[in-house]
């Protein structure tokens, strides 16, 4: 079965780190794999803002597009922020926090909720979608959410 992967911002900063430190090797080569298997793998747009926000508060020009060139390599690989998505994020930050499991300070954005929400916006069944991370712990009450390493293809 072909797997949808979402990269939250750890994963998606490791692939797309030219500086290349081992882990990041790591992580490009286990994207490859999962792309040579027939995996897709998505980059939500909140996922996308988070790692670009600090690559230009440090300068990083040469950063800023090797993300630029992972997210456009394949067409539908950047996942738009729809009004859809951000309807159901509020949704789900909602009903997780009038459970009493907060994710984040009540003023925060809250961008786990919304990556989430964005994989969960695509209408895939729960079996079809993972999103790949370095923090299960959040992303994890929301929809299926592992460790990049976890995920095998």
């Amino acid at each position: 079965m072909r797997l949808s992967v979402f990269l939250d911002t750890g994963p998606l900063g490791l692939i797309t780190n030219p500086n290349r430190p081992a882990i990041s090797v790591a992580c490009l080569n286990w994207a490859v794999d999962m792309m040579t298997a027939g995996h897709r793998l998505f980059v939500p747009a909140i996922a996308d803002y988070e790692v670009r926000r600090e690559l230009i508060r440090a300068g990083k020009s040469k950063s800023i597009s090797a993300l630029d060139g992972w997210n456009y390599a394949y067409p539908g690989r950047y996942i738009p922020l729809t009004d859809s998505a951000l309807r159901l994020g509020a949704t789900l930050w909602a009903q997780v926090r009038n459970s009493g499991n907060t994710t984040a300070d009540p003023k925060e954005l809250d961008a786990d909720v919304l990556i989430a929400a964005q994989a969960l916006d695509m209408g895939l069944a729960s079996s079809e979608f993972v999103i790949a991370t370095v923090n299960v712990g959040h992303l994890s009450r929301f929809a299926l959410a592992d460790l990049w390493t976890n995920i095998h293809p």
